[in-house]
């Protein structure tokens, strides 16, 4: 079997890089997705690519080494965004729904557990906000073998992407219910529903109002959920 040259493994590497940024192009086919959310996938992407670039370039890896770790990411990425369709993206979002939280819900149970019964996400810094944003994203993930596996393989700018497409499927996922309460096509939990369903304290930590829409864009959970991720040890 011949091996690959190195202009052909470079070549694979730019059009695998191609493939990835006309995942997000599709996203919105399978996810919510906002023109914020969109500029921080294609950062993401970018700066995976410009930096595998850089590491080929320079020897630090072969062309073939960044090819493969740029498709991996791909796969990855299309595995979780495709969540009907793939193994991958289906026990990610089977695992979220079996909890059965709202995106408030979680946004709650995790402001109260990061920062004690009385916490109130409202009162959270910026900072703090993103921090209980990247941890539910990092939660659902590392709950998937598969993504975990990978994570720990890809260097951070590749875990990166992964992370956004987390974030954008997660949101998808927890915010679904509102959105069909809002289509008239299911009955929208009441407050009363919410606060019961929660522990003791937790209701303070709600995004916004028991039983209230989605308050929190989608650009906002990840743009937020990537800020932490990237200065601290979420994962």
């Amino acid at each position: 079997m011949a091996t690959a040259t190195k202009d052909e493994n470079q070549e694979l590497f730019e059009q695998t890089i191609r493939s990835l940024e006309a995942q997000l192009a599709n996203a919105g086919a399978h996810l919510t997705i906002d023109a914020s959310a969109r500029l921080a996938y294609a950062r993401e992407i970018k700066l995976m690519a410009d930096r595998l670039r850089h590491d080929a370039f320079t020897g630090k890896i072969t062309w073939g080494q960044a090819a493969a770790q740029a498709q991996e990411t791909r796969n990855t990425v299309m595995a979780i965004i495709r969540s009907r369709s793939t193994s991958v993206g289906r026990a990610v979002a089977q695992r979220i729904k079996a909890q059965g939280y709202t995106l408030n819900e979680l946004v709650a149970r995790q402001t109260t557990r990061m920062y004690g019964p009385g916490a109130t996400f409202s009162r959270l810094t910026a900072s703090q906000r993103n921090i209980v944003y990247a941890s539910i994203v990092s939660s659902a993930g590392k709950s998937n073998p598969a993504v975990t596996q990978t994570m720990s393989r890809l260097s951070y700018v590749g875990r990166g992407v992964i992370f956004v497409s987390l974030g954008l499927s997660i949101y998808n996922v927890t915010t679904s219910t509102n959105k069909v309460a809002a289509a008239g096509k299911e009955i929208a939990v009441n407050g009363a529903g919410v606060a019961g369903g929660m522990a003791g304290g937790a209701l303070a930590g709600l995004a916004c109002g028991p039983g209230a829409p989605v308050c929190v864009t989608v650009g906002a959970f990840v743009g937020g959920a990537l800020a932490a991720f990237g200065v601290s040890s979420i994962w």
